[in-house]
């Protein structure tokens, strides 16, 4: 990927951030509502005004969130930086804790594949107005990862 060419200076506006680092303006004014990127000054025309740091700020959130973490992992991971006494120890954690995580809605995930695959299997797709499918999604009982693939009737 090409270097991206920013302007030197305090001179980003919020449109200009949004396309070097590709996340949407109202979400580049959410972090600053939620404190993941710090209020930045306005020049005399009362516009945001951004700076080298506040992109390279924005850039590591928006990996970050590529990557799964959420806000407040993400969160926990600035105030290392921003404290400026962080060790490599400290991220790990952070990151091993977040594969755990990753690794357990995979599991979830392939739990799930397998019961919608299994409640797909019962149903013929014919044209008649029972359906297997339907009948799980009404059963109240959940198993095997939210669906019962033998809800009453099954095999039409």
């Amino acid at each position: 990927m090409p270097a991206i060419t920013v302007p030197r200076g305090p001179a980003l506006t919020i449109g200009v951030l949004s396309k070097h680092t590709r996340v949407n303006i109202e979400t580049i004014r959410f972090y600053e509502r939620v404190g993941i990127l710090p209020k930045p000054p306005r020049n005399a025309g009362g516009h945001r005004i951004y700076d080298q740091d506040q992109l390279m700020r924005l850039n590591f959130v928006r990996r970050s969130r590529e990557l799964g973490f959420s806000l407040d992992e993400i969160r926990g991971l600035l105030q290392l930086v921003d404290g400026g006494r962080y060790s490599c120890a400290q991220v790990k954690t952070i990151t091993l804790d977040h594969l755990a995580d990753v690794r357990r809605k995979i599991t979830d995930l392939r739990r799930l594949e397998r019961t919608l695959t299994a409640v797909a299997g019962k149903c013929r797709g014919g044209k008649v107005p029972d359906c297997p499918v339907i009948e799980a999604l009404f059963d109240a009982r959940p198993r095997n990862g939210g669906l019962n693939p033998r809800a009453s009737s099954l095999g039409r």
